[in-house]
């Protein structure tokens, strides 16, 4: 079972004793999820966009990604589809264990763990989710995604995932000019994802991260 952990910024998080990792960064989960999922990764495609935005998200985790990027499409009236995978979910008691409405103010968090996996659900008029209860190894879909939130645990912990193997996989699924966004700027996902078609961007981190990455399908 994962165990509830506080970070910096007042936000919750959950630490995994099978990775002896935690989810988010500890100097802020929602600072974190924020700066690179979001502002750096979604937005500046978002505010642009005049057609249905589709994002993928590796590693569903604790929904705080998605929370956001929903609440996000509201705010815009910007139409999202939201695919994710998970590997290991957390559980409804997990989920509901966190502080992420209570701190944004805003409503709507366990619907998105209520979601059946394998089926699409509606969760607003701009917004909708499908969950994929698998391994990034097993997905498979025809849908080109325009946004990538690339949020596995550390290199360390899952070097399987940080592969120039798993990015083509990813780069085969991501349009053209489609951007991926991962927290790691260690040399061996930098390596990976130009090697598998990325342009890679360094861009500075979240609080005292120094650098995190952005990377443009070519």
């Amino acid at each position: 079972m994962e165990r509830l952990i506080i970070t910096e910024d007042g936000s919750h998080s959950l630490y995994s004793p099978q990775y002896n990792q935690q989810y988010h960064s500890l100097q802020g989960a929602l600072v974190e999820a924020e700066h690179i999922y979001i502002n750096l990764g979604l937005r500046p495609l978002l505010e642009e966009a005049e057609s249905t935005v589709r994002v993928f998200e590796m590693g569903f985790g604790t929904g705080l990604n998605a929370f956001l990027t929903w609440k996000l499409a509201d705010l815009l009236k910007k139409d999202i589809r939201y695919v994710a995978v998970e590997a290991f979910p957390v559980s409804r008691d997990e989920a509901f264990s966190l502080n992420y409405s209570s701190l944004t103010g805003q409503s709507g968090f366990m619907e998105l763990h209520d979601c059946p996996w394998s089926e699409d659900c509606v969760l607003s008029g701009h917004f909708s989710l499908r969950k994929e209860h698998l391994r990034l190894e097993d997905f498979k879909s025809t849908e080109k995604f325009d946004v990538i939130y690339y949020d596995a645990f550390d290199p360390r912990a899952q070097p399987e995932l940080w592969t120039a193997e798993i990015f083509s996989q990813i780069a085969a699924q991501t349009r053209q000019g489609g951007v991926l966004v991962t927290y790691s700027s260690k040399g061996v996902a930098k390596r990976a994802l130009r090697a598998a078609g990325f342009e890679v961007q360094r861009h500075k981190g979240p609080g005292r991260k120094t650098h995190v990455l952005k990377a443009i399908k070519i």
